[in-house]
C-alpha cells in the first residue's frame, strides 16, 4: 500500500510541482523562498496523502497560503530587512516594457496585504474562479470578490498608468 501511495505522490508532484511553484513565487516573492514554502507544504501533504489524494491540488494550494500568511505574521512581528535578491531571469522574448511592468507589479503585489496578495495570485496567476478561490481560501464569495476589486484599485495606485501600460503591452504582443 506505501508503495502505491509514494507512486501516487510522485506523480502528483511531477505533474503539478511546477504550477504549484508558481503559486508560491508569487505567494513567496523570492525563488529560495517559493522553494522552502512548497517543500513544507508538500512534506505536509504527504504525511496526509491517503486522505486528501483525490482533491491534493486545493489541499497544497490552501497549505501554501496558511502557511505563508504565517510567515508574514512572524515578519511583521519581528521586523526582519531582507537582504538583496537575485532578480528574476527574464526570457528571451521578454521586451524591456515587459520586464519593466513585472518589476513594477513585483513591488506592488509586495505591498498588498497578504489576503488581497493571496487573492490576485489565485484569480489570476492561477486563473481560478471566484468560487475556486473562496474555496481556498475559506471564505465567502463576496469576500474573494471585494478583496479582488480593492487589491486591484490598490495596484492601480500602487503603479500609475497601469492600464495604459497593460493594453500596450497587450496590442505588442
Amino acid at each position: 500500500m506505501a508503495d502505491v501511495t509514494d507512486g501516487e505522490f510522485t506523480d502528483f508532484v511531477n505533474e503539478r510541482g511546477d504550477k504549484l511553484l508558481r503559486v508560491a513565487y508569487a505567494l513567496a516573492g523570492s525563488q529560495h523562498a517559493a522553494e522552502d514554502l512548497l517543500q513544507n507544504a508538500l512534506a505536509k501533504a504527504y504525511a496526509r496523502w491517503p486522505r486528501i489524494r483525490g482533491d491534493a491540488e486545493p489541499y497544497v494550494k490552501r497549505i501554501l497560503y496558511h502557511d505563508q500568511v504565517s510567515g508574514w505574521r512572524r515578519l511583521s512581528r519581528r521586523r526582519e530587512v531582507p537582504m538583496a535578491e537575485l532578480p528574476e531571469r527574464p526570457g528571451v522574448c521578454d521586451s524591456s516594457h515587459d520586464s519593466e511592468l513585472r518589476l513594477l507589479l513585483r513591488e506592488a503585489l509586495r505591498a498588498l496585504p497578504p489576503r488581497q496578495r493571496a487573492v490576485l495570485t489565485l484569480r489570476y496567476l492561477e486563473d481560478l474562479s471566484v468560487a475556486e478561490t473562496a474555496t481556498i481560501l475559506g471564505c465567502r464569495a463576496g469576500t474573494v470578490a471585494s478583496q479582488t476589486a480593492k487589491a486591484l484599485a490598490r495596484l492601480r495606485q500602487l503603479v500609475p498608468g497601469l492600464d495604459e501600460m497593460t493594453t500596450r503591452a497587450e496590442v505588442t504582443q
